[in-house]
């Protein structure tokens, strides 16, 4: 067995690394922002990263999606910027469902676009009343006179919303679900600011009142709407996963140059043995967590729908390290971990809500066991 990167995986981290570092003097500043920061979406259009999120056949990089470029691009963006790695992660989440289900049309209009970044997609899924549980879903699909659809209801911490050129909606269809495709610019869309997080993040609650589109704007067939989210979950939520490795790597670091260097009782704070033990925990935890997140990815580069379940494993997995880690080198820092706006204390909150996101911990433990109880007899 070979754990070490091919060569062409090698190349994409070295690409992910120099775009991080590039944005690295302004990543403090647009990690605490609630909207797009230009330089760095210019730093990712300028870093063709964006490239792999759709098929060659329509700009991309590769023939298919690739969950394992991604997850190593994720890895050295969040060890970064936060506000970076979110935004190249959703030209992929948000775009995905036209990749795996749209229309020639649709698939030549939009998918050259998000490869260089020239447009921002979004996905919306959750509502005010409707989190992980997307079957009591309210928005509705219905059929005018015209042979149109009309498209009513709430959808709310949408990411992207406020700056995104199209919506990719989840919602009910008759006793069915579909997911619509719905340029930003259509009448009867309205988006207001999410209340503000404690990791600032681009979001919005997004309103459709009467929004009438040609039928033509379902993705796929009436009724897919299910499948083509678990499609998108089996391509990028293992780069959950990645990112979370990303920061746990970049917490460790911090804490370690800090305990080195940092002088009690006549030594170096990590030759302390309750310190030491701390460092050593925390990087053998977040190399299970990196060895997890790449087999799940590799896995998921062959088929991403029977993979799902590694990648559920490795999101579970390498969040929760990702917390206990930080919250490991806050205590190694002692009072200089509590500084607000430290590198430190950013890394904190940020690693907060990579446990809910994309799959709660809760739920993917649920689907893990119900996998598992099927599979032993």
């Amino acid at each position: 067995m070979n754990f070490e990167l091919d060569k062409k995986y090698i190349e994409i981290q070295k690409d992910a690394r120099e775009f991080a570092r590039e944005i690295e003097p302004i990543a403090a500043e647009a990690d605490e922002m609630s909207t797009i920061h230009p330089e760095v979406l210019a730093a990712l259009r300028k870093s063709n990263l964006s490239d792999l999120m759709v098929p060659r056949e329509y700009g991309g990089r590769f023939e298919h999606v690739d969950p394992l470029a991604i997850c190593i691009v994720r890895e050295a963006l969040m060890a970064v910027s936060s506000h970076a790695d979110s935004l190249f992660a959703l030209q992929g989440i948000g775009s995905f469902a036209i990749t795996a289900s749209g229309s020639t049309e649709q698939k030549q209009e939009w998918l050259p676009r998000i490869a260089t970044a020239e447009v921002l997609p979004a996905l919306a899924l959750t509502e005010p009343d409707v989190g992980s549980d997307l079957k009591n879903a309210s928005t509705t699909i219905e059929s005018d006179d015209d042979g149109n659809i009309v498209i009513n209801g709430e959808k709310s911490w949408i990411s992207n919303a406020p700056s995104a050129s199209f919506f990719v909606v989840f919602a009910r269809d008759g006793d069915q679900y579909s997911m619509v495709l719905v340029p930003s610019t259509a009448d009867g869309i309205s988006v207001r600011p999410t209340p503000e997080i404690i990791a600032p993040h681009v979001l919005g609650d997004v309103t459709f009142s009467n929004v009438k589109l040609p039928s033509s704007a379902i993705l796929g067939q009436p009724g897919q709407g299910l499948k083509l989210v678990l499609a998108t979950l089996a391509v990028f939520r293992v780069s959950v996963a990645g990112a979370s490795v990303g920061l746990a790597q970049a917490a460790l670091e911090e804490a370690t140059r800090h305990t080195r260097t940092r002088v009690q009782f006549g030594k170096p704070l990590a030759r302390l043995g309750p310190v030491a033990q701390m460092l050593a925990d925390s990087w053998t935890e977040i190399e299970m967590a990196r060895l997890l997140t790449y087999r799940a990815a590799a896995s998921a580069v062959d088929d991403p729908a029977a993979a799902l379940n590694l990648s559920s494993m490795a999101k579970l997995a390498s969040s929760e390290a990702a917390g206990r880690v930080v919250d490991r080198c806050v205590q190694m820092m002692g009072r200089f971990g509590l500084i607000r706006n430290s590198k430190i204390e950013k890394l904190y909150r940020q690693a907060r809500p990579m446990r809910i996101y994309e799959g709660a911990s809760e739920i993917l433990r649920l689907g893990i066991a119900r996998q598992l109880t099927q599979e032993i007899e």
